[in-house]
């Protein structure tokens, strides 16, 4: 009788550099298999690089002709806003694909292998920023083809880009976290009803000081348009002096941009990497 090989189970390093290094290697293999499901889909990932464009030239070309905008052009004003609406509407792509593997017991497949426990959400969250960056950059050539234009030079406009992926490096664990609470991937409509009201009550397509005052007041303080207010100021938008508040937050747009995703990462990523040592308790 042939006795079976079963491969050794490798042990847990030991000391905290052993750990991170175990760590890091586990969440890129993760990162590659999912980076391997958008190549061997390439539909998919098309689609989800065409609807950003198409929201943009929507927005451009059907609204824009009716827009408005002192001392500038509606397209380039709405051009950031566009980015960040991106950054936050990518909760929905990652909500998605993380109830998608709990619904499956990928999860649960993942958690019976000798693997790092942050490996999962880590392996998620660097994937999807590959996919919002390259979202991003079929965004500003089709930005560019419209009429947005980087004013203040290279630097200023890679801080903003900073910006922006700073903000969806935040939402993709409140993502994470939502997708391993869900009852399954179809549950994605309680998302788009989060979603949706926090990417428009923003200053993402008009200038919060054309709201009604309590319903402005809300959308300067919107985490979301700290990030357009200050990327539309290092891209040198010429119509920001025009539309920008007086409130403490217009003023303090760059400060918030940073502060708001430190923040939201700080309380979502301890919470997803938790929720995922729980499943299956």
């Amino acid at each position: 009788m042939t006795a079976l090989h079963v491969p050794a189970v490798p042990e847990i390093p030991q000391g905290p550099l052993g750990r991170l290094r175990w760590a890091a290697a586990d969440g890129w293999t993760l990162t590659r298999r999912a980076l391997t499901h958008w190549v061997k889909r390439p539909d998919q990932m098309v689609m989800g690089l065409a609807f950003p464009v198409m929201v943009v030239l929507m927005m451009g070309y059907l609204f824009g002709g009716q827009m408005e905008v002192p001392g500038g052009d509606y397209r380039e004003f709405i051009i950031p806003g566009m980015f960040a609406m991106t950054m936050v509407f990518g909760v929905e792509a990652t909500f998605t694909a993380v109830a998608a593997d709990a619904a499956k017991g990928v999860s649960d497949r993942f958690r019976a292998m000798p693997m790092a426990p942050s490996a999962v959400v880590v392996g998620r969250g660097a994937a999807d920023l590959v996919d919002s960056l390259a979202a991003i950059t079929v965004m500003a050539l089709c930005g560019l083809v419209m009429g947005w234009r980087v004013h203040d030079g290279i630097v200023p406009a890679l801080v903003g880009l900073g910006l922006l992926l700073l903000l969806r490096f935040a939402l993709i664990w409140v993502g994470v976290y939502l997708g391993l609470i869900a009852k399954g991937p179809e549950s994605v409509m309680m998302i788009q009803i989060l979603v949706w009201p926090i990417g428009f009550l923003s200053s993402a397509m008009v200038a919060p000081s054309t709201m009604p005052g309590w319903l402005g007041t809300i959308a300067e303080w919107n985490p979301m348009s700290a990030t357009v207010t200050a990327c539309r100021d290092l891209f040198g938008d010429p119509a920001l002096a025009a539309l920008a508040g007086d409130s403490w937050a217009s003023d303090n747009a760059l400060l918030l941009a940073v502060a708001w995703p430190l923040a939201i990462t700080a309380v979502f990523f301890p919470l997803a990497v938790r929720r995922y040592r729980a499943i299956g308790r």
